[in-house]
């Protein structure tokens, strides 16, 4: 699976988050400042690269995450955005994806929490990054919870 940062319709600053955190290893990029957006902290980003369901071409975007146990949780919100966001959908298409925290590159299997899972992973998340509650007031759609659980 190879990087493509230059995925289209993604802004210059993602594009830009991308380009830093996979030339430094993480070391920059791996935390995203919430200050500016109103937070109090930094939070972890991982980047996920999924392949892409009509074209094939791998596709890398940074996300905000949290372990849980042996695996990493990822959040589909999209800002709050009616659709799903592409990856989502890709990833729906191919759960398998590539997964690089810091310097660690492996691969995982994507799937989406469900129930009182979700629920659980929900509240977590949104306490980790209270933004995720506006973004779910402003869309009728769930927002997705996705499990990347690591390939042995």
């Amino acid at each position: 699976m190879a990087h493509q940062t230059s995925a289209p319709k993604i802004p210059a600053w993602i594009a830009d988050h991308v380009a830093r955190y996979l030339a430094t290893n993480g070391e920059d990029g791996s935390l995203f400042d919430l200050r500016p957006v109103g937070g109090d902290r930094e939070v972890p980003t991982l980047l996920l690269t999924t392949q892409g369901r009509r074209t094939g071409q791998w596709h890398t975007l940074p996300l905000i995450f949290e372990p849980i146990g042996e695996n990493y949780v990822v959040v589909g919100s999209k800002g709050g955005s009616p659709q799903h966001p592409s990856w989502y959908v890709n990833l729906e298409a191919n759960p398998d994806v590539l997964v690089q925290i810091k310097a660690r590159k492996f691969k995982a299997r994507a799937r989406t929490a469900q129930g009182p899972e979700r629920e659980q992973l929900w509240a977590d998340m949104v306490h980790h990054f209270p933004p995720y509650a506006a973004y779910q007031r402003k869309t009728a759609r769930q927002i997705p919870i996705v499990i990347l659980e690591p390939s042995t």
